[in-house]
């Protein structure tokens, strides 16, 4: 059996990270894109070597979505070289940040990334590697419980994860026929760097536990498993579904 090989954008911190680890234990290489850090890419490198898989990083702006389409190139032109096959099997699609305004002072600026980072960069990326994910490939996508409900100073943040999810829906139905699913998964709220790593600040990690079935704030490590699981055969009947793995936030 051919190892499997997953391209995921942000994979050099927080989620990413974890998704890569994942995966690569599962056996799968693992092409991801950082942003400016490469030296955290390169420590990530490192830990999939470890578990026995091959590992490449590069470059990828999101908020310039031909940033997205350079990434893509750069990863099948490694494939070529290395497996005389462009072809992959994952795609995971979680690189993102965040900003934190009420509507009444969100900046065109501020919402114009938004925009760039989390819809465009994402449609145009995934419409460049369209050609080259393997019959039964996976696309997963990443929105955010804040798409269900609503925390004031995020409209804009969420507005794009709403997109993303419909997004997700036509990529299912329009790749059914090459036996490809495409499906979201929406956490809820991670410690993380995301958004200046406000989730790890005292007093809103006690909101935020207090508004969590399970009673804490999430963790990276919590994300990771279920992507894994959505590329795993055990999930093959899964498709145009938004998994929202948040422990049980405003339930």
């Amino acid at each position: 059996m051919s190892t499997k090989t997953a391209i995921i954008t942000g994979g050099s911190r927080g989620l990413g990270k974890d998704m890569a680890i994942n995966l690569a234990k599962g056996g799968v290489d693992i092409i991801f894109s950082y942003y400016k850090n490469e030296n955290k890419a390169k420590e990530v490198i490192s830990e999939i070597e470890v578990l026995g898989q091959k590992a490449i990083a590069f470059p990828f702006d999101a908020n310039n979505y031909k940033s997205g389409q350079q990434f893509i190139n750069k990863a099948i032109n490694y494939l070529q070289k290395e497996n005389s096959n462009p072809n992959f099997d994952f795609l995971i699609n979680n690189a993102g940040t965040g900003t934190y305004n009420l509507v009444a002072d969100t900046t065109e600026v501020q919402f114009n990334e938004m925009m760039n980072v989390h819809l465009k960069s994402v449609y145009f990326l995934t419409q460049s590697a369209l050609p080259y994910l393997n019959t039964n490939g996976r696309i997963i996508n990443i929105s955010s419980g804040l798409a269900r409900f609503s925390l004031p100073g995020m409209s804009a943040y969420a507005m794009m994860k709403g997109g993303i999810e419909v997004f997700t829906r036509y990529l299912a139905k329009e790749l059914g026929s090459r036996k490809i699913t495409a499906n979201v998964i929406a956490p809820g709220a991670i410690a993380t760097d995301f958004a200046g790593g406000s989730n790890k600040n005292q007093q809103k990690a006690t909101l935020i536990a207090n508004i969590t079935a399970l009673g804490r704030v999430g963790k990276a490590e919590d994300i990771g498993g279920t992507v894994a699981f959505l590329c795993s055969e055990k999930a093959g009947w899964i498709n145009g579904q938004c998994i929202e793995v948040s422990g049980g936030m405003v339930v």
